[in-house]
């Protein structure tokens, strides 16, 4: 049964998902590259995008009350066949997510101690794989609640010390460069947004606490306060990446090549109480936010792939054989930031078509164009670079975003921009060629056309209908 939860639970439980180890990298990493400009819009987008779910949540829950998870309105709205694909669309999300923060706490460990990340990250998926599988997402959850406090912890306590520790020298601040304004801080005003807006769809965690708010006024005020905490939790992570730069922690050469490292670069200079305190602090945080990627990742497949036919232990066994996988990627893997470009990419490519179901004017729109739209909204990208670069190799790269977002030119913005304009564009196509088929059928059988027909539509939910004990819709939309 879908438990529901108040508005300060709702509001910690979302602060908490947006949340993980990952971030004392990629955010100072991107305060080094694109300086203020780029660090506010950074952590705005990243933020503000929670309160979509305060809004948008509501709509779909209603339309699909026995789901927890975006897949299930999407069975619902589109068909078996668009929920499978969005389903492997977001296990590829998690997949990647997963490699983020094993790399993270990797390389926390070797920046901190000078010892192989290797052996904390085995331990730390085998402890979390134990848990998760006697607890469930209920331990998750419990995990969620240390995770929260770690977070505000080393917050605190990297706050008061780098403040009191660290001196700025004022000379670093203009030769820097970081506090004007520059080509890829106003990309960025467009890149952000619609990457990180997009990805968040795909997060599991964040549409398992819209459903199980208490009601649409605890999920509104939940998300409201949860945007302003991590907002203010951000910003102050990646103000580490220009406090490193102009303290001298980061010089020269190192700015462009050890940007990720810049946090605990500044934790170098602190006394060692101080950094034992947060590798703790950080292996707790990474921990608890891995739990809760594998979780998801269980709960994704045993729903969307079995529809919950499938002994759950099949399907945590399938995750731990994923797992090492995601550890030798963590060892090769590149910046932490690029690593989230590329789920970002995927998710601008997927997510817009998939949206356009929630206009119920566009009740013609199905899951054919969905699918069509996505995979073309991710050809269009290489697409675009073969005509930027002039070249197939690079083009392949772009996919990857192999430059970051180092590249000082339009590759990164047009591939952002390719991604969810060729979706809708592809999409478009696919519509025209599926009714002009159905057309053709219906008149060669001699049948009515029937394809723009307003189906019948059912009930939506009351926000006091009590939750659903059934989490698998009955009913499944049109691909075709």
């Amino acid at each position: 049964m879908t438990h529901r939860v108040s508005r300060r639970a709702e509001a910690a439980k979302t602060e908490r998902a947006a949340l993980g180890s990952a971030i004392l990298f990629s955010y100072p990493e991107l305060a080094t590259i694109a300086g203020v400009q780029g660090m506010i819009v950074y952590s705005l987008s990243a933020a503000l995008p929670i309160l979509m779910f305060g809004y948008l949540g509501p709509v779909i829950r209603r339309r699909c009350p026995e789901g927890f998870v975006l897949t299930e309105w999407t069975r619902q709205r589109y068909g078996t066949l668009t929920m499978l694909y969005l389903s492997f669309m977001t296990l590829v999300t998690l997949f990647l997510y997963m490699v983020s923060e094993l790399s993270a706490i990797g390389q926390v460990v070797t920046a901190l101690t000078g010892l192989d990340g290797l052996p904390v990250m085995i331990v730390q998926c085998v402890i979390t794989t134990i848990y998760t599988s006697l607890g469930g997402f209920r331990i998750s959850f419990l995990t969620d609640v240390i995770q929260g406090a770690m977070v505000i912890g080393l917050v605190i306590l990297a706050t008061i010390t780098i403040g009191a520790k660290t001196s700025i020298d004022r000379s670093l601040i203009d030769s820097s460069g970081l506090l004007e304004a520059n080509l890829l801080g106003w990309q960025l005003l467009y890149i952000f947004p619609v990457a990180i807006l997009t990805n968040s769809f795909f997060l599991s965690s964040f549409w398992l606490r819209t459903f199980a708010s208490k009601t649409d006024k605890d999920l509104h005020l939940g998300t409201v306060i949860a945007t302003g905490v991590v907002l203010c939790i951000l910003t102050l992570v990646g103000s580490t990446g220009l406090i490193a730069v102009w303290s001298g922690a980061l010089q020269g050469d190192e700015v462009a090549s050890s940007g990720a490292i810049a946090f605990f670069a500044l934790l170098e200079r602190l006394p060692s109480w101080v950094v034992g305190i947060v590798l703790v602090m950080v292996v707790t945080l990474s921990t608890a936010a891995f739990d809760s990627l594998q979780s998801a990742m269980v709960s994704s497949a045993s729903n969307d792939l079995f529809r919950n036919k499938l002994n759950v232990w099949f399907i945590r066994g399938g995750v731990v054989l994923v797992i090492i996988p995601v550890i030798v990627l963590a060892l090769k893997a590149p910046s932490i930031l690029q690593i989230y470009l590329i789920t970002d990419l995927i998710s601008a490519a997927t997510i817009p078509v998939l949206c356009i179901g929630l206009i119920k004017s566009c009740y013609w729109w199905r899951g054919f164009e969905v699918v069509v739209g996505g995979l073309g909204g991710i050809l269009t990208v290489f697409l675009f670079g073969l005509v930027y670069y002039g070249n197939a190799q690079e083009a392949g790269e772009l996919l990857l975003l192999q430059n970051g977002l180092y590249g000082n030119d339009w590759s990164a913005f047009g591939a952002f921009v390719a991604a969810p304009v060729g979706g809708i564009l592809w999409g478009v196509g696919a519509l025209v060629l599926r009714l002009s088929v159905q057309f053709v059928m219906a008149k060669a059988r001699g049948h009515r056309f029937d394809a723009l027909d307003r189906p019948l539509e059912r009930p939506e939910s009351r926000e006091t209908d009590e939750p659903a004990e059934n989490l698998v819709s009955a009913t499944t939309g049109k691909f075709f």
